[in-house]
């Protein structure tokens, strides 16, 4: 395929492109908030069909993805895709939330997380948090100023090392607890009554952020073949993961013992081999971590940078270092954003914000496969299967999701919707701006 139009450079290979997934989808989420989902649900079979239902709802939406990345190989994701299906306006709201909210919101409340397990390793004091959220940002953004091609083979490392804190804990958590596999159908006495839907959320946003290797996929070497296959080989490869974390942390914890437990990895680590296990688990949280800023900020440059080629943000934006290919100025903006945000002390409820507004850039980012279907009638080197209803099945749940959320925490979420219906004012005033420019 012949390089793109705006100047990327096709470096990425489907190892690489599979590593993408799975670094922008395990964070902090499963080592941090399962507690959330067991106190939601009445028994470990129940958890574990949360989870794995979970994750086969987000299989979907990766697939519709795949389809619309192999229909629109290029760089900007769902940025480009809401842009052709329903107007600029659309594309630019996405963009207006990615960058205050959706992008920079994530990394400064991810980048904390960093800052706090680092501080645990290495005993240093709380004063040290600060610099040390500060500094994984500069880190992450400075080594992607070089080309692609560096900060692919750090995140490769970032990926792989955190694939091998999921295995430590799995097997710490299996073969050193001593528990049979009989745990797996035991109820939890003190929560027979519970339901499971409120154990939804907080399982959906550990499974966030599958959208980011379509913000790369101008820079994917055959991208209509091997981006569809990333996207699933990804995908499959966070729902084993993530499904046998949970049956570690049930065979050590129990089910009440996970519900209790706010930091149920250090736990296990703790129970398993001491004080030295803990510190591990922590080092390989902090290393997770790190590579979701690192993936995120690279991805959400990519979009701010298409937005400036398409003249519906500042012009500068849209440059690419003329050596590395890589959008400079766009990654220090948003990565600039994002430290503000952190220094701010205001990434708790951003990134509230930023999980709302990320599941519903979803839902619509998928609703624009149904435009591509009817406009594109050619053949497609990769196409969702069970067209129209896996589609909808998504658009569905992550709409009822959307209203969850609504209704059990209506000050942040709406907080999100106004910040997303801020940027309908700002988008005319900025093509008035640009047409009088013009003219």
């Amino acid at each position: 395929m012949s390089e793109p139009a705006n100047g990327y450079v096709r470096r990425l290979c489907l190892w690489d492109a599979a590593l993408i997934v799975i670094g922008g989808m395990i964070g902090g989420g499963i080592f941090l908030n399962p507690y959330i989902a067991a106190q939601h649900t009445s028994s470990n079979a129940v958890l574990l069909a949360v989870w794995v239902g979970a994750g086969l709802l987000t299989l979907v939406g990766a697939l519709c993805y795949a389809e619309l990345g192999a229909r629109r190989p290029h760089a900007g994701g769902s940025y480009v895709y809401l842009r052709e299906a329903f107007g600029p306006l659309a594309g630019f709201l996405f963009g207006w939330t990615m960058l205050l909210v959706i992008y920079s919101g994530s990394s400064a409340a991810v980048a904390t997380i960093f800052a706090s397990y680092t501080a645990t390793v290495f005993g240093l004091p709380a004063a040290a948090m600060q610099p040390l959220t500060v500094g994984a940002l500069v880190f992450v953004a400075g080594i992607n100023l070089f080309g692609l091609r560096l900060g692919v083979q750090v995140q490769n490392l970032f990926t792989v090392l955190k694939l091998l804190a999921v295995a430590v804990l799995v097997v710490c958590g299996l073969y050193l607890a001593g528990v049979g596999g009989g745990y797996l159908l035991q109820p939890d006495p003190a929560r027979a009554h519970a339901g499971f839907m409120g154990a939804a959320l907080p399982v959906l946003f550990a499974y966030s952020g599958f959208t980011y290797l379509n913000n790369l996929a101008g820079e994917v070497r055959d991208p209509q073949r091997n981006l569809p296959r990333a996207l699933f080989l990804g995908m499959l490869g966070v729902i084993v993961a993530y499904a046998l974390v949970n049956v570690a942390y049930l065979a050590v914890l129990g089910h009440a013992g996970l519900a209790a437990s706010t930091a149920p990895a250090a736990d296990v680590m703790q129970r398993v081999a001491g004080p030295y296990g803990a510190k591990l688990i922590a080092l390989g949280i902090a290393i997770s971590t790190l590579g979701f800023c690192n993936i995120t900020l690279v991805a959400g440059a990519r979009v701010l940078q298409v937005m400036g080629e398409d003249g519906l943000f500042f012009r500068s934006v849209a440059r690419l270092h003329p050596r590395h290919r890589t959008p400079n100025v766009a990654l220090l903006l948003l990565s600039g954003w994002a430290i503000v945000l952190a220094v701010s002390g205001s990434f708790g409820e951003l990134l509230d914000y930023a999980t709302f507004g990320d599941w519903l850039a979803c839902a619509v980012g998928v609703s624009t496969l149904f435009w591509y279907r009817r406009r594109d009638r050619g053949p497609a080197l990769f196409r969702v299967p069970a067209y129209p209803w896996l589609p909808l099945l998504f658009i569905a749940t992550v709409a009822w999701v959307v209203l969850k959320s609504l209704h059990d925490h209506p000050r942040n979420t709406g907080i999100g919707l106004l910040i997303m219906a801020a940027g309908a004012p700002v988008y005319l005033a900025w093509n008035r701006l640009f047409s009088r420019r013009e003219h």
